[in-house]
């Protein structure tokens, strides 16, 4: 072999490496992002509606996501390349990260939707509470008040 090819596999093994050392950075950099466990755990709020707007803002992967399909992209150019020796542990690192972030985001959708969905119950719950003990016979007044009421509960909770 001539000495410009061992050049060239060195200059190769080299970008190798730089390539693996930005995919594990780009893995760690998305692990910081995601949510501390005690942020989602121990939440403070006066009602039901400020703790799931508190875990929804807990939920949230900030960058997480973009800094796994970094490290996904080095990994595809890595690969594609046969720049790796052995890859497996940043596949498997990669599938895992993407499971939580994934599992993050279903539970930041859940608590959202449970942020909308709780105001609207208390409402409906309010109104039925109030019919029963009015017979049903003032239905605008009740319909007011419970509006009132669930508009002061989503003040309350931001």
């Amino acid at each position: 072999m001539s000495q410009s090819t061992f050049e060239d596999d060195d200059l190769f093994d080299e970008a190798a490496a730089d390539v693996r050392t930005d995919v594990e950075e780009h893995l760690a950099a998305a692990r910081d992002a995601l949510p501390e466990s005690d942020a989602i755990w121990t939440v403070e709020a006066d009602n039901t509606l400020g703790v799931l707007n508190a875990l929804g803002q807990a939920l949230d992967t900030g960058d997480a996501a973009e800094r796994l399909r970094d490290a996904k992209k080095w990994y595809a150019m890595g690969e594609r390349a046969d720049a790796f020796d052995d890859a497996d542990d940043l596949a498997k690192q990669i599938e895992e990260l993407e499971t939580v972030i994934e599992d993050v985001e279903t539970a930041h959708d859940h608590a959202s939707a449970l942020s909308s969905t709780v105001p609207e119950l208390r409402g409906a719950l309010d109104e039925a509470g109030e019919a029963a003990s009015e017979g049903g016979n003032d239905e605008g007044e009740s319909d007011a008040d419970t509006d009132a009421d669930a508009e002061e509960a989503e003040e309350a909770a931001e």
